[in-house]
Order: structure tokens, then sequence, then C-alpha cells
């Protein structure tokens, strides 16, 4: 089975990808509606190793269907889709959303 999965931050990344997942992942671009980024400190050791940064993105919901993030759509296996939860900091959970394209995807957001 296969997983719709949309990230706007490190999860596009070729050197993340390769080492969540041992090889890189082709997406497509698309668009969560109604979002913007705010900044988010991660405290994962393991996630700021493999990004190599503590600074990262988070989604924040607003009413304004002009307020666009940009990102790729993957598909993932069951078992890419377990890799990217547990690479993710607890700060986040997954969460399903319409994407501009009107594909339900996951996406992770504020826990």
């Amino acid at each position: 089975m296969t997983h719709a999965l949309f990230s706007y931050g490190t999860l596009r990344e070729g050197a993340v990808q390769r080492a969540i997942f041992g090889h890189e992942i082709a997406g497509a671009p698309d668009a969560v509606v109604a979002h913007r980024l705010r900044t988010h400190v991660i405290t994962d050791a393991k996630a700021i190793a493999i990004s190599g940064r503590a600074e990262h993105t988070m989604l924040e919901p607003t009413d304004d269907s002009r307020d666009q993030v940009e990102g790729m759509l993957f598909h993932l296996t069951d078992a890419e889709l377990a890799q990217a939860d547990a690479y993710e900091d607890k700060a986040y959970k997954r969460k399903l959303v319409r994407l501009r394209s009107g594909i339900d995807a996951w996406v992770y957001v504020k826990a």
C-alpha cells in the first residue's frame, strides 16, 4: 500500500531522504491551502543530526485561502511512512489534509 505524504520541510532534501529511507524519493510539487509556515526549534537529537539544524518549520492554519505553503507530494510505502514518523520530532503529529491539487495527503503539523 502507498500513502500520500506532503512535505514542506526537511523531508524534501535528498540528504535527509537518504539518511531516513536509504534512497531519494521522487515527488511532485503541490501546496497546502490556508496555511503559512512558522519557525520551530526541535529537540530530537537524531532529527537534528540528520537535518543538520534544530530550526525547522511548522504549518500554522489561517483563514485565508490565499495563504499557501508550497512543498512536495510523495507516495510512500508502509515502511517508508513509518520511517518518516520515526524521524519527526515529538512536536509534530501526522494529519490528513486536502492539498491544492485535491489530493488528500498526510502532513506533519503541531502535536
